[in-house]
């Protein structure tokens, strides 16, 4: 597949290794040749200097044979004219990132389509739905609601104690009805494809798939309390923030801390009456006193440094506070943080990435996440009539090295998938990828 993306930004030059792993014939372009030299590409991607709103520069890229055309520069309106321009000028299909969420109401989705533009990218509104998501259940590493949430993907820390640890997945006579189903271990700095042999050792994070209904024994198992999170403190101003502050229940009681005083100003008119706007420094003890940091159960940490981040959720930890979420923006330092006991790391590059790779998957694709910590994806597909998915046991069907099917849904009921599972048409499939190229995963599903 050829891939344009315009933007030689943090998210671009991400995109554009990601997709040249994959074997896709990517083409970048920027307006400062500066960018494009210090992202140090190999000779598989192309580079090309200019304005990715021009239609000179558009052509010199060869758009008119573009499969794929993504615009993450950094100002809307400059994706949004560079999609309409290359969709005029032959483009198959354009993604613009955008920073408005009203562009993301659904009753304008046929407008801008007929512009040109087949998908938004709204990073910063796609973490603020993955903090909310951690904050809802604070016993968890990782939450991802699947088919609507039919299905679950929970990462959790296994402690000192819990029931699994030492058992063998073979051994877990709790789950022989399969109300779950163990897709994956992240052990120290590797990440697993489990068997029936692997062993649950202390310390490792476990991927679950089930349902809801089946939350509370993962939990259990896990070694984990329940607990609900009342008091909320975000460290930054940033549109995160404000994002994550309006999605959080009115009943909870949140904190927004950061050292701009005009920046708080503005905040405080931009989040409802359950939100409390402090300035100063997140990191001083006497502040975090003052705003309640010994009953706080959650503290995210949201400005622009990731060091500044790390350190703050590690002193955060200290006050005894449960849950701590960081903004990670360094891809590097994530195995770093996460051997630190950060307990959630929001990446903005991996949320567009899914985003990406279910453009690339196609139609069928109902959502595409990577895993921060796991450097995996998980992906919601729809099973094709006579797609190779459909033809054999699950145990037969050859299954690359690294990808397993982590559950279902058939008629609207969830089910875990086992080696005797045949998969059928129209069936909603959650596939677990780790190291397996996009490409592998549409030939099973087309």
């Amino acid at each position: 597949m050829r891939v344009i993306i315009a933007g030689a930004g943090a998210v671009g030059t991400h995109l554009a290794r990601m997709l040249s792993n994959e074997d896709q014939d990517i083409t970048l372009i920027d307006r400062d040749e500066k960018r494009l030299h210090f992202a140090g590409f190999s000779t598989d991607i192309l580079t090309i200097k200019g304005d990715p709103t021009s239609i000179l520069t558009l052509q010199d890229s060869g758009i008119e044979s573009a499969d794929l055309f993504v615009s993450v520069l950094n100002e809307s309106a400059s994706n949004i004219l560079a999609c309409i321009l290359a969709m005029r000028l032959g483009a198959k299909k354009c993604i613009a990132r955008i920073d408005n969420q009203e562009y993301m109401q659904s009753h304008y989705a046929k407008f801008f389509k007929d512009m040109g533009i087949d998908m938004f990218i709204f990073p910063e509104l796609l973490a603020a739905d993955e903090i909310v998501s951690s904050i809802k259940n604070p016993w968890a590493r990782q939450y991802i609601d699947l088919f609507d949430g039919a299905l679950a993907l929970v990462g959790v820390k296994i402690r000192r104690g819990a029931p699994l640890v030492g058992k063998q997945l073979k051994d877990l006579s709790i789950n022989t009805e399969k109300t779950f189903h163990i897709v994956a271990i992240k052990r120290d700095m590797e990440t697993i494809i489990p068997s029936g042999s692997t062993q649950v050792m202390h310390g490792d994070i476990l991927f679950y798939t089930c349902s809801k209904s089946h939350l509370s024994l993962v939990r259990h198992l896990s070694g984990k309390d329940k607990r609900d999170a009342n008091k909320v403190i975000i460290m930054g101003a940033s549109q995160i923030s404000v994002l994550t502050a309006n999605k959080l229940p009115h009943s909870m009681q949140v904190c927004i801390i950061d050292q701009d005083p005009q920046r708080c100003i503005q905040v405080a008119a931009m989040v409802p009456a359950n939100v409390q706007v402090f300035n100063g420094d997140g990191r001083d003890p006497e502040l975090l006193r003052e705003v309640g940091i010994d009953t706080t159960d959650v503290f995210i940490a949201l400005t622009g440094n990731s060091e500044t981040n790390i350190l703050a959720c590690l002193g955060a930890k200290r006050y005894g506070v449960f849950k701590t979420i960081a903004k990670e923006e360094n891809i590097d330092y994530i195995p770093l943080a996460e051997r630190m006991d950060i307990g959630t790391l929001i990446n903005k590059k991996l949320i567009a990435a899914g985003h990406i790779h279910r453009m690339l998957l196609g139609v069928d694709t109902e959502s595409v996440k990577c895993l921060t910590i796991a450097n995996a994806d998980v992906a919601e597909l729809i099973a094709r009539k006579d797609s190779k998915i459909t033809r054999k046991r699950v145990r037969d069907l050859d299954l690359p090295d690294g990808m397993t099917l982590g559950g279902m849904v058939r008629g609207g009921v969830p089910s875990m998938i086992d080696g005797n599972t045949i998969i059928q048409p129209y069936d909603h499939v959650v596939v677990f990828c780790l190291g397996t190229s996009m490409n592998k995963l549409a030939e099973l599903f087309r």
